[in-house]
């Protein structure tokens, strides 16, 4: 078990180690394919999820590749699943099947956009069917044995819920088990705080969980976001600054529609956080997929070559 931001020594050590397996390409013998090349063509289709309508971004490529691990996307509260478009082209670029479902529920008396943890279940049906169904456009494509799961703000609430193996009201009506098949999660904008008593629980994680966590947050606090990351109980576990951005860095436009604004102005351009944090979820996924690039880079060299970002990680 090793914590880093590492000292810099350290970190050169792991730059020149993703650089030899990237000359030697030894990522392509890990699943999924290479991480360094990334698809530069993502397509997307519409389809129903557990009742649910959802869009589904996936690597488009004439060439043979290895079937596609599904990423479930949870979504922020009264966030449209439309917002998440440019960030989940960003992660299925390196070659996922993203599924982004709208969930409408009551919840406290509300209706409106809530994610559940059902819906981890759900996506795995989905895609034992969806890998079979004659004229789908991942006929044979898809991996329906791996499951790997994004959250934002309350969806990554309820992500969090799911990586300690039982999803609990409010984040699921009924106490529902998180699918075998779930195997690492990345949230953005996430904690556990109480907000009442500002106390935040134990997160008694099964999978690994990377939490990426903007600077100028206004809504889901640095300080709650730094103190759920140390409230995880079980490495593999990481802590991604994303400096400048804020709450809503991760959707295609400042404060959808619908949700709650955050009145903390975000200073890294909105193409910038998106393509940052898509880059550090779809590595940390990918790492424990057993990816050495994957590996490399959330372990120290990523930390290393990105300046927008600092973090923190106990392996």
């Amino acid at each position: 078990m090793r914590t880093s931001s590492g000292p810099r020594g350290a970190r050169r050590l792991l730059v020149s180690a993703l650089v030899a397996v990237l000359a030697a390409g030894a990522a392509a013998t890990a699943a999924p394919a290479p991480a360094a090349a990334a698809y530069s063509t993502v397509g997307v289709y519409a389809t129903t999820v557990g009742g649910d309508a959802a869009d589904v971004y996936h690597p488009v490529t004439g060439s043979p590749h290895d079937p596609w691990p599904v990423v479930l996307l949870l979504q922020g509260a009264n966030v449209d699943k439309s917002h998440y478009s440019w960030y989940a082209r960003k992660v299925a670029s390196y070659g996922f099947v993203v599924v982004v479902p709208n969930h409408y529920q009551v919840l406290f008396g509300q209706p409106g956009l809530y994610a559940t943890g059902a819906q981890a279940g759900w996506t795995v049906t989905w895609a034992q069917a969806e890998q079979t169904r004659a004229g789908s456009p991942l006929l044979g494509a898809l991996d329906p044995g791996t499951l790997l799961l994004l959250g934002h703000s309350f969806g990554g609430a309820a992500g969090l819920g799911l990586a300690t193996g039982l999803c609990t009201p409010p984040f699921c009506p009924v106490p529902t088990p998180a699918p075998p098949q779930l195997r690492a999660a990345a949230f953005y904008g996430t904690n556990n705080t109480n907000p009442a008593t500002g106390t935040t629980p134990p997160v008694a994680n099964t999978i690994p969980v990377a939490l990426i966590q903007a600077s100028a947050d206004g809504i889901g606090s640095p300080a709650n976001g730094y103190a759920t990351y140390q409230a995880i109980t079980a490495p593999p576990k990481l802590w991604v600054s994303l400096n400048g951005a804020n709450h809503y860095g991760i959707t295609d436009t400042q404060n959808p529609a619908g949700a709650r604004p955050d009145l903390s102005p975000q200073t890294l351009s909105q193409a910038l956080s998106i393509e940052t944090a898509g880059r550090w979820a779809a590595f940390w996924l990918r790492a424990h997929l057993g990816d050495p690039v994957g590996q490399a880079w959330v372990y120290g060299a990523g930390d290393y070559l990105d300046a927008n970002v600092t973090t923190q990680f106990v392996n």
